[in-house]
């Protein structure tokens, strides 16, 4: 099992610049502990998660960090030319040594679609033509690709990556048409917060029956560790519900609500009138930390390859990285070290 962070830069007080600060800050921290990967999302139009450009935010993790994987979760891909994306991608490998991990995802939010000039009818095929011309650019030369959207011509990208084969991944919610097509192209898979381990074990089934064997699989998950499942859900709880409050306003094209701790805490004993992030609370690795065991033990026992991807839920940076110090030093060690029990 791989281990990583799911970055987000979300912003929850402060400047925006010391919010995208300190999530490059967890960076260095996950790369020191030992985390295996850290993945950056991409959202456009979004004042809470503040990272419309992925590609720049892992440059300057690359020059900061030593071993650590860099990915994207993943990058928007109808929203790119490819041969532009695909150079991105070279020059992200190169600055990294070989580190990147090639995310791929077609968006959805409402203002992107406007914005970026496309039908959100069209953007998972427009994402299937974007990653494959990409892939192509990667990894031949003088590449002719031509697609209901995408066109490329006579194209040769400069530099190449460092990789013989950059790792590329797909961001599905159980879409058997995205999964088809990971499984035919080799692709992993990458898996959201709010998927549930039915729908990751139906995903892995599928695409085994198509590729013959299971997919290097990317499960996010809200983290949250504390001394007592009570404490853990109080910690979690805020910060889950104003993502979830935040994406649906983006996705509304409404202005995303101001985070407001003191109205959190007076709310708390009142859950069911404002927890608004259900799926993301009940698939988390939320609790003390033998129940973070067991719950991850469960996850490493069902996913074959599974690289686990972990959002601290806090709204406070230095108890986001204390809680990835506990991860290090009271759970990961006392985890199964046995392959997946079964093959579901």
């Amino acid at each position: 099992m791989k281990t990583g962070l799911f970055c987000l830069s979300e912003h929850f007080e402060g400047s925006v610049g010391e919010s995208m600060t300190d999530q490059l800050r967890m960076v260095e921290l996950a790369d020191e502990l030992g985390f295996d990967e850290a993945w950056f999302g991409e959202h456009h139009f979004n004042s809470f998660s503040v990272i419309p450009d992925p590609a720049a935010m892992i440059a300057y993790a690359a020059a900061r960090t030593e071993k650590i994987q860099l990915g994207t979760a993943g990058f928007l891909a109808p929203f790119y030319h490819p041969v532009r994306l695909a150079e991105s991608i070279a020059v992200l490998d190169q600055l990294s040594s070989g580190r990147f991990n090639a995310g791929f995802a077609k968006g959805g939010f409402a203002p992107d679609s406007r914005h970026f000039l496309r039908s959100r009818e069209d953007l998972r095929t427009v994402m299937f033509e974007t990653v494959e011309a990409v892939d192509m650019l990667l990894h031949a030369k003088s590449v002719d690709y031509e697609g209901e959207f995408v066109s490329v011509v006579d194209s040769t990208v400069t530099p190449r990556p460092l990789q013989k084969e950059v790792p590329f991944y797909v961001a599905t919610f159980s879409s058997e048409e995205t999964l088809y097509y990971a499984a035919t192209h080799g692709y992993g898979l990458l898996m959201s917060q709010g998927a549930t381990l039915e729908q990751c074990l139906e995903a892995q089934r599928f695409y085994r029956n198509i590729a013959g064997h299971d997919p290097k699989m990317v499960v996010m998950r809200v983290f949250c560790v504390a001394d007592t499942a009570a404490e853990a859900q109080r910690i979690a709880i805020p910060g889950i519900d104003h993502f979830v409050k935040c994406m649906r306003a983006a996705q509304a094209e409404q202005q995303q609500p101001h985070f407001d701790a003191e109205n959190y805490e007076t709310l708390l004993n009142e859950r069911k009138a404002f927890f608004d992030g259900q799926s993301f609370f009940d698939n988390g690795i939320i609790g003390a930390p033998q129940t973070c065991i067991e719950q991850i033990d469960e996850l490493s026992g069902l996913i074959s390859h599974l690289h686990l991807v972990l959002k601290p839920a806090s709204t406070g940076f230095d108890e986001n990285c204390l809680m990835l110090e506990r991860f290090k030093r009271q759970i990961q060690p006392k985890l199964s070290k046995a392959e997946a029990r079964c093959k579901p």
